[in-house]
């Protein structure tokens, strides 16, 4: 019974947080989500262009290896999944579609012999995307 009479001599105060405390605790955290939401996004506009290299590194690779094989370029990616050599298009992180791919023909014995991102943003080293 003696904590029961302890707390019913607590102030005002005591009782909990004024509503300009809180402001107070509110207004800081949105400055620090203010602060952190920057290099989050760098952070994930990074791991995008990782994910951007890793596949037009496989993708070119593939092209290559179908051209070493057959001694042609194949004539859309579409056939690079047709006949096994990838099992899926890769998606470009950028787009989010793996339908957005630029696919650059090979002039002299047409196919794909090249590809880009369809993207037309800007890489945070100043190049576009679709010159990768």
């Amino acid at each position: 019974m003696s904590a029961f009479v302890r707390r019913s001599h607590l102030s005002h105060s005591e009782h909990g947080f004024t509503i300009v405390e809180l402001m107070i605790v509110v207004t800081v955290a949105g400055i620090l989500v203010m602060l952190a939401e920057p290099s989050f996004t760098g952070a994930t506009t990074k791991a995008r262009e990782a994910a951007l290299k890793q596949n037009l590194f496989t993708m070119r690779d593939v092209i290559d290896q179908f051209k070493a094989d057959r001694g042609k370029y194949p004539a859309a990616l579409l056939e690079l999944k047709e006949v096994g050599y990838l099992k899926r298009i890769p998606m470009d992180p950028f787009t989010r579609s793996d339908a957005t791919w630029q696919e650059i023909l090979d002039e002299k014995d047409g196919g794909v012999f090249d590809i880009h991102s369809g993207s037309d943003l800007v890489a945070l080293d100043g190049t576009p995307y679709n010159l990768w």
